[in-house]
């Protein structure tokens, strides 16, 4: 058995990865973990890492999976390599029964939707400005599996214009207007503070939220409880709910108001005959 320390990135352990290949070191004889545990750590024959011809959807899986919270993903994908290049199994990441593959498609789904989740539910607050009035945010989030890397291209395509840092327990991202820069996690949250911004967001989650379609159990499916504490609109969701039925029943009791006149578009109006003939 040999302790190999996979580093916290599919980078640093597919070059690991590699190295284990070259020397023909079979799945089951390698411990992935960080720390040296009984067994001694890893010494190769010196060879070097080869080439590695790998179907491009294993690129793809292997980079969801490595961001997995679990300490097994390591030890999966390499088993799951392994088969691909010793055993010359290369379309096997098609195989969704397969029971390898099966469970890191499972590991990469819930790493995707996280990632989603970080999109929806991160929250800058504005820290402060520097002397040439440039802005600062900065937000804290708290993801299950370690997407902090690959989350952060979205915020920098769509918030190129301002500095920004999210900052978390698994790690950090920093943008500031040229370079996207990574740093290691934090334990708490260094961005305590009530700004506009917050206020900014309760006004709008106030006026976005319909109690006629309120919906509670699938509002926590696509809003996990879980994140309400880093949102600044959370405090608002019990009152807006309980308030909701007296909403509705208003809405109900209110007069009907006059249909708007439909507006003109030609373009609309030609569709619209369009489909009139072929109905006839």
């Amino acid at each position: 058995m040999r302790s190999v320390d996979p580093g916290k990135s599919f980078i640093s352990w597919r070059d690991a990865a590699r190295r284990m290949l070259a020397d023909h070191v079979p799945p089951e004889e390698i411990l992935w973990e960080a720390e040296r545990g009984l067994f001694p750590a890893v010494v190769t024959n010196g060879t070097p890492p080869e080439k590695l011809k790998v179907p491009a959807a294993f690129v793809d899986l292997a980079q969801n999976v490595s961001c997995h919270n679990d300490p097994s993903r390591w030890a999966l994908l390499y088993q799951i390599l392994w088969r691909i290049v010793r055993n010359g199994e290369k379309h096997l990441v098609s195989i969704a029964s397969d029971p390898d593959v099966s469970q890191a498609l499972l590991f990469a789904r819930a790493v995707r939707k996280e990632i989603h989740k970080m999109h929806a539910f991160v929250r800058f607050r504005l820290i402060d400005a520097d002397e040439t009035g440039r802005e600062r945010y900065a937000a804290w989030f708290e993801p299950d599996h370690h997407v902090i890397e690959a989350g952060a291209p979205f915020f920098k395509k769509r918030f190129s214009n301002m500095d920004w840092s999210i900052f978390s327990p698994k790690s950090c991202a920093h943008w500031d207007g040229e370079h996207l820069t990574f740093t290691p996690g934090i334990p708490h949250d260094p961005t305590k503070s009530h700004d506009e911004l917050e206020a900014a967001w309760r006004t709008y989650y106030r006026s976005i939220f319909n109690p006629a379609r309120l919906k509670v159990k699938m509002m926590k499916q696509e809003m996990p409880v879980r994140y309400w504490k880093n949102l600044p609109e959370a405090d608002l969701i019990h009152e807006l709910i309980s308030g909701s039925n007296n909403r509705v029943a208003g809405m109900l009791a209110e007069e009907p108001r006059p249909v708007k006149p439909r507006p003109k578009n030609a373009y609309l109006d030609k569709l619209r005959a369009l489909s009139a003939e072929e109905a006839d």
